[in-house]
């Protein structure tokens, strides 16, 4: 049985950051900013302006902005978690402001945005593992809640659409549900927005 372990990122685990989004999909392209920054200044970057900041997040931030799954001591996974608040274009997205459960400035309010798995290893339960430790990232953390804005697959596929692997970085309604997540919105037909209230647990 594959044995997968997570930790936060640290100082000095930049190179098994860049190693986890470098395997396939579009880590490699955002470098996990999509939601820290404007449309504009996500436009203005390149990729290695991105990566730069992510690094710069890893090595000199308050608090790891995520988690890395390493198999076999390879850096397998990558999962970005943290407060909404600190991810301000989530605010401005419909798929979250559908959720309206909690106040868009509320700080105890965290989010799975990111999970990305190398293409070599996917298929053996990495992002539900990710899903798990963000869960218990965010309540030693503090966090009030935890929302995630995963993809119906099953919707997708009912609907006869096929989704790409690149579209899974939200990650799918099961893998969230299995943490414990409860579903709160549908918005569209395809995106859904699940919630985890931490202080009941």
């Amino acid at each position: 049985m594959t044995r997968i372990t997570v930790a936060p990122d640290s100082p000095g685990s930049w190179p098994d950051v860049e190693h986890a989004l470098t395997g396939g999909g579009d880590g490699a392209s955002c470098w996990c900013q999509w939601f820290r920054v404007t449309s504009r200044e996500f436009s203005a970057s390149s990729r290695a302006d991105l990566r730069e900041d992510l690094r710069e997040e890893v090595e000199h931030g308050m608090r790891p902005p995520g988690l890395v799954a390493h198999v076999g001591g390879v850096a397998a996974g990558w999962c970005r978690v943290g407060p909404r608040t600190e991810q301000p274009r989530l605010a401005r997205t419909r798929i979250v402001r559908a959720a309206g459960t909690q106040p868009l400035d509320d700080a105890g309010v965290w989010a799975v945005t990111c999970l990305v798995v190398r293409r070599e290893f996917r298929g053996q339960g990495i992002a539900r593992v990710l899903a798990h430790e963000a869960v218990e990232f965010a309540r030693t953390h503090g966090a009030s809640h935890l929302e995630a804005y995963p993809v119906d697959v099953g919707a997708r596929k009912a609907a006869g659409t096929r989704t790409s692997s690149n579209e899974l970085f939200h990650g799918d309604i099961g893998i969230f549900e299995s943490a414990g997540f409860a579903l709160v919105a549908h918005p569209t037909l395809t995106r859904a927005v699940m919630t985890l209230d931490l202080r009941d647990s």
